[in-house]
């Protein structure tokens, strides 16, 4: 398909320099004029161009702050030459953030938001020939400060005003993240000419019905000045599976005004649905601007999947459910949060997403929760999401502070919200757009009242301006005004009303009582209807650590340690989380190990715990997937792509299915959860053993579960009750599917050395590793990023009785592991050496 709209980039020839601002002596003659990548940003281009280190490197992050405090010039020339369009607009997908735009020396626009494009006529201010194209960034450090002081400070967790400012919140620095501050042309610029019209929305809708389905496209047009009565028509078409290979059903209407609405009715169509539950088929719809003679003057195309979806909030006896309905079907969301993949944000490209994605599928994921302190994320994201199966729920942009409702910043969230919900509003992956992340919560429990003595803080945009823009722009897209929230909350104008927005019995809920200040066994003492965040800290992998600290000695409190942990009191808490359940290690890689295992403890505790209570419970998110550099932090995945070995409590917890132990009523009972399409039936067993391996009482019932059902099977007095708590265990389950039970925390047990025979076997993409325990070895892991940067194990955490085997694939390049590389004590790690003595 062609059309008579062009876009010629802008992609050449940019230099990057620093205008004014706190830059180190000898910079500026260095680096007077670096060549500049666009899209890009400062820190990438600093670094191509090797003036300055790495900022994820040791504390290269503070020696890099006066990057945030300059104002930076972008500049390069294009050649042009007249056409016959009637118009030709300068077109940004993204800059971050604050910018002046010049034009052959004439200001002909100006910029305060990441979060939106923009587009500017420039048809009259072109020259024929040679064009200069300068784009010059304010320090957004100080606009962020002059803003905070022009719209008022708020409450907000870290010391710099991101509230103030539209710039992803997490740039100025996190709690998991390095504060960048950067600048820069960070998506596509370009030169796009069209006549007549253009399409400046067309928002794709597929309906499901019945076993058909209907796709409806709402355009919106901007015209050239002098073509207010061209008429104009628009035409539809969708290809897709069922539809035949020639089939390409159209539809056409007339334009009235700007607008116009096609309806196109499918006879058949198949349904999308999320992993685990089925297949993902999408129909591609092409839409057309038609001028006079049927000419294209514009077309663009989405991809869809016809599915429904929507959130059950029906109030019950036990409070008001959160439960995702996807094509009638209840969905358990098994999910973790998002944050950007990497704090350079320009450097995540498709691949990596993909990465990302293949790696949460692979660990039993179907939702992906972007955080709003983050980005709207990009069409790649979406794209792939749809493609996979990986639902998405996606926060606005406010994340734990106070925001103003005044100009400049209204008018601003406001323009940067109508864009996303449109561009977004399609993709058949998004099952929820939600406030903010917390703010509902911080505004009630943090003080918020108090100290804001008045001032707004961000309740028109979540419960009027968003509602109203989705309903207007997007109204098959489910909203809730923040996460957590409890259905009912409201706003009356001076005060929320409702259910408190953290209630466990209402809606969604965060759970961070346990890191900050309790032990994660009490995870046990919620029973919440669905968990958007928990979480526990643990350090990266070890070859992820030693590329970035280069400590010597490297200790947990050492300098460069401490830089990339940024959780306040994170060691502190660390500690205290650990110690009632190990000993803690002296060693700096047995420290490692112990956090590491902890963490991955923790969130497998807490996700059984919540699944064992499904359809009650129906939900939980853990924080966080990924991390954007290498950091000790609550990541699955380290800032290196590498997974930890909670990557593998996670792809455990949230298997098919599940036998878990959980108390009950004093006793003990295994629960099983069946979360896949096929009956389930068995004989279940449950075993009282010592440590040795010798059975001291046993239950043996036959089992039935339906598709997606949760069964719980009292256990016994002589299985749930220990002779001797300190050596005996409970195991559980049908066939291999299996849980476990201690009597006492591994420090109080007789947990002895783990005694494991190694044997391995090359393979095409790897090394088989067969693992046989001569004595009980428990949460068993290979480390193996130790052996090969890039080598990763299939599974983890796999505790064996005596005389029981596993067989885990190693997957790298080059030559099979010999079975001593596999075993060498760094490298196959159990809980076992952080008990015995």
């Amino acid at each position: 398909m062609t059309s008579s709209l062009s876009f010629r980039p802008i992609d050449a020839g940019w230099t990057l320099r620093a205008a004014s601002g706190p830059v180190p002596d000898g910079f500026t003659d260095a680096a007077a004029a670096v060549p500049a990548t666009v899209p890009g940003c400062v820190h990438t281009d600093l670094l191509t161009a090797g003036v300055i280190p790495d900022p994820f490197v040791d504390d290269n992050e503070s020696a890099l702050a006066w990057i945030g405090l300059v104002d930076w010039t972008y500049a390069t020339t294009f050649s042009w030459t007249p056409d016959a369009a009637d118009r030709t607009d300068l077109v940004f997908e993204g800059l971050d953030t604050v910018t002046t735009i010049l034009l052959n020396g004439s200001e002909i626009g100006a910029t305060a938001n990441q979060h939106r494009s923009y587009r500017f006529d420039v048809r009259d201010a072109l020259a024929d020939g040679e064009n200069e194209l300068v784009v010059r960034f304010r320090s957004p450090v100080k606009y962020a400060n002059e803003q905070s002081v022009a719209l008022g400070v708020r409450q907000r967790p870290y010391p710099l005003p991101y509230d103030a400012i539209r710039k992803s919140a997490c740039s100025f620095g996190w709690d998991w993240g390095i504060a960048t501050y950067t600048s820069g042309i960070v998506k596509p610029v370009g030169l796009e000419s069209w006549s007549v019209a253009r399409l400046a929305q067309a928002r794709v809708v597929a309906t499901a019905e019945g076993d058909g389905g209907s796709i409806t496209v709402d355009v919106e047009l901007e015209r050239a000045g002098d073509a207010a009565s061209v008429p104009l028509t628009v035409s539809i078409a969708v290809n897709g599976p069922g539809l035949g290979d020639d089939a390409l059903p159209g539809a056409f209407v007339a334009v009235e005004g700007d607008r116009a609405r096609v309806r196109l009715d499918l006879d058949a169509v198949e349904r999308w649905w999320p992993a685990g539950y089925g297949e993902q088929p999408l129909y591609i719809v092409d839409v057309r601007l038609h001028g006079e003679g049927a000419d294209v003057l514009d077309a663009t195309h989405r991809a869809v999947g016809f599915r429904d979806v929507r959130w059950d909030m029906t109030p019950d006896e036990a409070g008001t459910p959160f439960t995702l309905v996807v094509n009638d079907q209840p969905v358990f969301v098994k999910g973790v949060n998002w944050i950007p993949d990497d704090a350079l944000t320009v450097r995540v490209t498709r691949d990596r997403v993909r990465r990302r994605f293949e790696q949460a599928l692979d660990a039993n994921l179907n939702l992906i929760r972007v955080w709003g302190g983050g980005l709207y994320e990009s069409d790649d994201f979406y794209e792939l999401a749809d493609e996979l199966g990986l639902l998405v729920w996606q926060d606005f942009l406010f994340a734990c502070a106070a925001y103003a409702e005044e100009d400049p910043l209204r008018s601003e969230v406001e323009a940067e919200a109508r864009e996303n919900i449109v561009r977004l509003g399609h993709h058949t992956s998004l099952v929820l757009l939600t406030g903010n992340n917390e703010n509902l919560w911080g505004y009630e429990d943090w003080g918020w009242k108090l100290r804001l003595d008045g001032k707004t803080w961000g309740a028109h945009y979540y419960y009027e301006l968003f509602p109203a823009l989705v309903a207007e722009l997007a109204p098959h897209v489910p909203y809730a005004p923040g996460s957590p929230f409890s259905p009912g909350t409201g706003w009356d104008g001076t005060t929320q009303t409702g259910p408190h927005p953290n209630d466990e019995q209402h809606g969604s809920m965060h759970l961070w009582e346990q890191w900050n200040r309790r032990d994660w066994p009490t995870y046990r003492e919620h029973k919440p209807r669905f968990v958007a965040e928990f979480g526990w800290q643990g350090p990266p992998a070890w070859s992820t650590l030693v590329r970035s600290v280069s400590d010597a000695p490297l200790t947990p409190e050492s300098p460069g340690m401490i830089v990339h942990q940024k959780a306040i009191e994170g060691n502190t808490k660390l500690s205290n989380g650990l110690i009632p359940h190990f000993r803690m290690p002296e060693a700096m890689e047995d420290w490692h190990w112990a956090m590491q295992l902890n963490q991955a403890l923790a969130v497998r505790t807490a996700l059984e715990h919540f699944r064992s209570w499904a359809p009650h419970t129906q939900g939980a998110i853990v924080w966080q997937l990924n991390d954007c550099w290498p950091v000790t932090s609550w990541a699955a995945i380290d800032g290196d792509e590498r997974p930890k070995p909670l990557y593998y409590g996670l792809k455990n917890a949230f298997a098919p299915r599940l036998a878990t132990i959980q108390p009950r009523g004093g006793g003990l009972a295994a629960v099983l959860v069946n979360d896949t399409a096929e009956p389930w039936s068995g004989e279940f067993v449950a075993r009282r053993v010592g440590f040795a391996g010798d059975e001291l009482a046993r239950l043996a019932v036959s089992v039935s579960l339906a598709p997606r059902e949760t069964a719980t099977v009292a256990l016994p007095a002589d299985v749930a009750v220990a002779a001797d708590a300190a050596s005996e265990l409970v195991v559980a389950g049908v066939d291999d599917v299996r849980g476990f039970w201690f009597f006492a925390e591994p420090r109080d047990s007789v947990l002895g050395a783990a005694e494991v025979e190694v044997r391995t076997e090359p393979a095409a993409d790897g090394t088989v590793v067969t693992l046989t325990a001569t004595t009980l070895v428990r949460d068993l892991t290979l480390l193996v990023d130790k052996v090969d940067p890039d080598a990763v194990a299939s599974d983890g955490l796999v505790t064996l009785l005596p005389g029981e085997s596993t067989t885990l694939v190693v997957r790298h390049d080059g030559a099979g592991l010999a079975a001593s590389v596999v075993s060498d004590p760094r490298v196959l790690r159990t809980a076992n050496e952080l008990v015995a003595s």
